[in-house]
Protein backbone atom coordinates (compact mmCIF):
# COMPACT_ATOMS: atom_id res chain seq x y z
CA UNK A 1 0.00 0.00 0.00
CA UNK A 2 2.64 2.89 0.95
CA UNK A 3 5.21 1.16 -1.71
CA UNK A 4 5.30 4.26 -4.00
CA UNK A 5 6.61 6.85 -0.18
CA UNK A 6 9.82 6.78 0.47
CA UNK A 7 11.44 7.13 3.66
CA UNK A 8 11.22 11.04 3.70
CA UNK A 9 7.42 11.27 3.08
CA UNK A 10 6.50 8.38 5.40
CA UNK A 11 8.50 10.40 8.01
CA UNK A 12 6.24 13.51 7.06
CA UNK A 13 3.02 11.68 7.35
CA UNK A 14 4.41 10.48 10.84
CA UNK A 15 5.18 13.78 11.94
CA UNK A 16 1.88 15.41 10.89
CA UNK A 17 -0.24 12.43 12.22
CA UNK A 18 1.59 13.30 15.24
CA UNK A 19 1.06 16.84 14.91
CA UNK A 20 -2.74 16.36 14.32
CA UNK A 21 -3.66 13.59 17.29
CA UNK A 22 -1.05 14.68 19.63
CA UNK A 23 -1.38 12.29 22.38
CA UNK A 24 -4.13 11.03 21.38
CA UNK A 25 -2.13 9.03 18.07
CA UNK A 26 -1.82 5.62 20.08
CA UNK A 27 -5.61 5.24 20.38
CA UNK A 28 -5.70 6.16 17.07
CA UNK A 29 -3.71 4.36 15.68
CA UNK A 30 -5.40 1.20 17.93
CA UNK A 31 -8.73 2.14 17.19
CA UNK A 32 -7.78 1.80 13.27
CA UNK A 33 -6.51 -1.73 14.04
CA UNK A 34 -9.30 -2.67 15.82
CA UNK A 35 -11.81 -1.49 13.07
CA UNK A 36 -9.44 -3.55 10.28
CA UNK A 37 -9.46 -6.62 12.49
CA UNK A 38 -13.13 -6.60 12.76
CA UNK A 39 -13.38 -5.88 8.91
CA UNK A 40 -11.34 -9.12 8.32
CA UNK A 41 -13.27 -10.88 10.80
CA UNK A 42 -16.68 -9.80 9.55
CA UNK A 43 -15.61 -11.32 5.74
CA UNK A 44 -14.79 -14.35 7.68
CA UNK A 45 -17.77 -14.79 8.94
CA UNK A 46 -19.93 -13.81 5.14
CA UNK A 47 -18.12 -16.17 3.65
CA UNK A 48 -18.09 -19.35 6.06
CA UNK A 49 -22.17 -18.41 6.41
CA UNK A 50 -22.20 -18.58 2.83
CA UNK A 51 -20.27 -22.05 2.24
CA UNK A 52 -22.52 -23.55 4.76
CA UNK A 53 -25.71 -22.40 3.55
CA UNK A 54 -24.56 -23.50 -0.30
CA UNK A 55 -22.86 -26.46 0.55
CA UNK A 56 -19.67 -25.37 -1.26
CA UNK A 57 -16.05 -24.06 0.01
CA UNK A 58 -15.91 -20.16 -1.23
CA UNK A 59 -13.35 -18.13 -0.74
CA UNK A 60 -13.62 -14.40 -0.18
CA UNK A 61 -12.21 -13.88 -4.13
CA UNK A 62 -14.83 -16.40 -5.19
CA UNK A 63 -17.53 -13.55 -4.35
CA UNK A 64 -17.32 -11.87 -7.31
CA UNK A 65 -20.01 -12.44 -9.27
CA UNK A 66 -18.19 -13.81 -12.55
CA UNK A 67 -16.08 -15.78 -10.52
CA UNK A 68 -19.10 -17.43 -8.32
CA UNK A 69 -20.39 -18.09 -11.46
CA UNK A 70 -17.26 -19.58 -13.53
CA UNK A 71 -16.06 -21.62 -10.41
CA UNK A 72 -19.27 -23.34 -8.79
CA UNK A 73 -22.38 -22.93 -11.37
CA UNK A 74 -20.84 -23.75 -14.68
CA UNK A 75 -18.45 -26.75 -15.71
CA UNK A 76 -15.77 -26.77 -18.26
CA UNK A 77 -17.54 -27.87 -21.09
CA UNK A 78 -20.93 -25.37 -20.18
CA UNK A 79 -18.37 -23.08 -20.39
CA UNK A 80 -16.52 -24.12 -24.22
CA UNK A 81 -20.19 -24.08 -25.00
CA UNK A 82 -21.03 -20.90 -24.39
CA UNK A 83 -17.95 -19.40 -25.45
CA UNK A 84 -17.52 -21.24 -28.90
CA UNK A 85 -19.95 -19.64 -31.12
CA UNK A 86 -18.48 -16.28 -29.72
CA UNK A 87 -14.81 -17.02 -30.01
CA UNK A 88 -15.35 -17.68 -33.65
CA UNK A 89 -17.35 -13.84 -34.14
CA UNK A 90 -14.21 -12.68 -32.29
CA UNK A 91 -11.63 -14.72 -34.79
CA UNK A 92 -13.63 -13.39 -38.00
CA UNK A 93 -13.53 -9.36 -36.31
CA UNK A 94 -9.89 -9.57 -35.40
CA UNK A 95 -9.03 -10.70 -39.49
CA UNK A 96 -11.30 -8.10 -40.72
CA UNK A 97 -9.92 -5.38 -38.37
CA UNK A 98 -6.25 -6.62 -39.01
CA UNK A 99 -7.20 -6.40 -42.49
CA UNK A 100 -8.58 -2.46 -42.69
CA UNK A 101 -5.69 -1.62 -40.77
CA UNK A 102 -3.25 -3.36 -43.21
CA UNK A 103 -4.99 -1.25 -46.27
CA UNK A 104 -5.22 1.92 -44.13
CA UNK A 105 -1.12 1.41 -43.86
CA UNK A 106 -0.73 0.86 -47.00
CA UNK A 107 -2.88 3.99 -48.20
CA UNK A 108 -1.31 6.25 -45.78
CA UNK A 109 2.49 4.86 -46.83
CA UNK A 110 1.56 5.83 -50.59
CA UNK A 111 0.00 9.05 -49.68
CA UNK A 112 2.70 9.87 -47.48
CA UNK A 113 6.35 10.38 -48.66
CA UNK A 114 8.38 10.38 -45.26
CA UNK A 115 7.09 7.41 -44.46
CA UNK A 116 8.23 5.55 -47.95
CA UNK A 117 11.65 7.25 -47.24
CA UNK A 118 11.95 5.68 -43.56
CA UNK A 119 11.09 2.81 -45.27
CA UNK A 120 13.90 2.77 -47.67
CA UNK A 121 11.45 3.20 -50.73
CA UNK A 122 12.33 6.46 -51.52
CA UNK A 123 10.92 7.61 -54.90
CA UNK A 124 13.86 9.73 -57.11
CA UNK A 125 14.64 12.94 -56.07
CA UNK A 126 14.23 14.10 -59.53
CA UNK A 127 10.54 13.70 -59.99
CA UNK A 128 9.97 15.18 -56.06
CA UNK A 129 10.53 18.96 -56.57
CA UNK A 130 12.90 19.97 -53.85
CA UNK A 131 11.40 22.80 -51.11
CA UNK A 132 11.81 26.26 -51.99
CA UNK A 133 14.00 27.61 -49.28
CA UNK A 134 12.66 30.11 -46.87
CA UNK A 135 13.67 33.25 -46.81
CA UNK A 136 15.21 34.49 -43.41
CA UNK A 137 14.14 37.76 -41.71
CA UNK A 138 17.44 39.32 -42.54
CA UNK A 139 16.20 39.17 -46.04
CA UNK A 140 13.03 40.58 -45.73
CA UNK A 141 14.30 43.88 -43.92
Amino acid sequence: MLDNLNWWEIGVLLLLALLIFGDRLPNVISDGLRLVRNLRAMARNATGDLSRELGTDIQLEDLHPKAFIRKHLLSEEDEQAIRKPLQSVYDDLRADVTGVHEELKGVADRIDPRAAARKGTATSTASAPAPAPRPSYDDAT
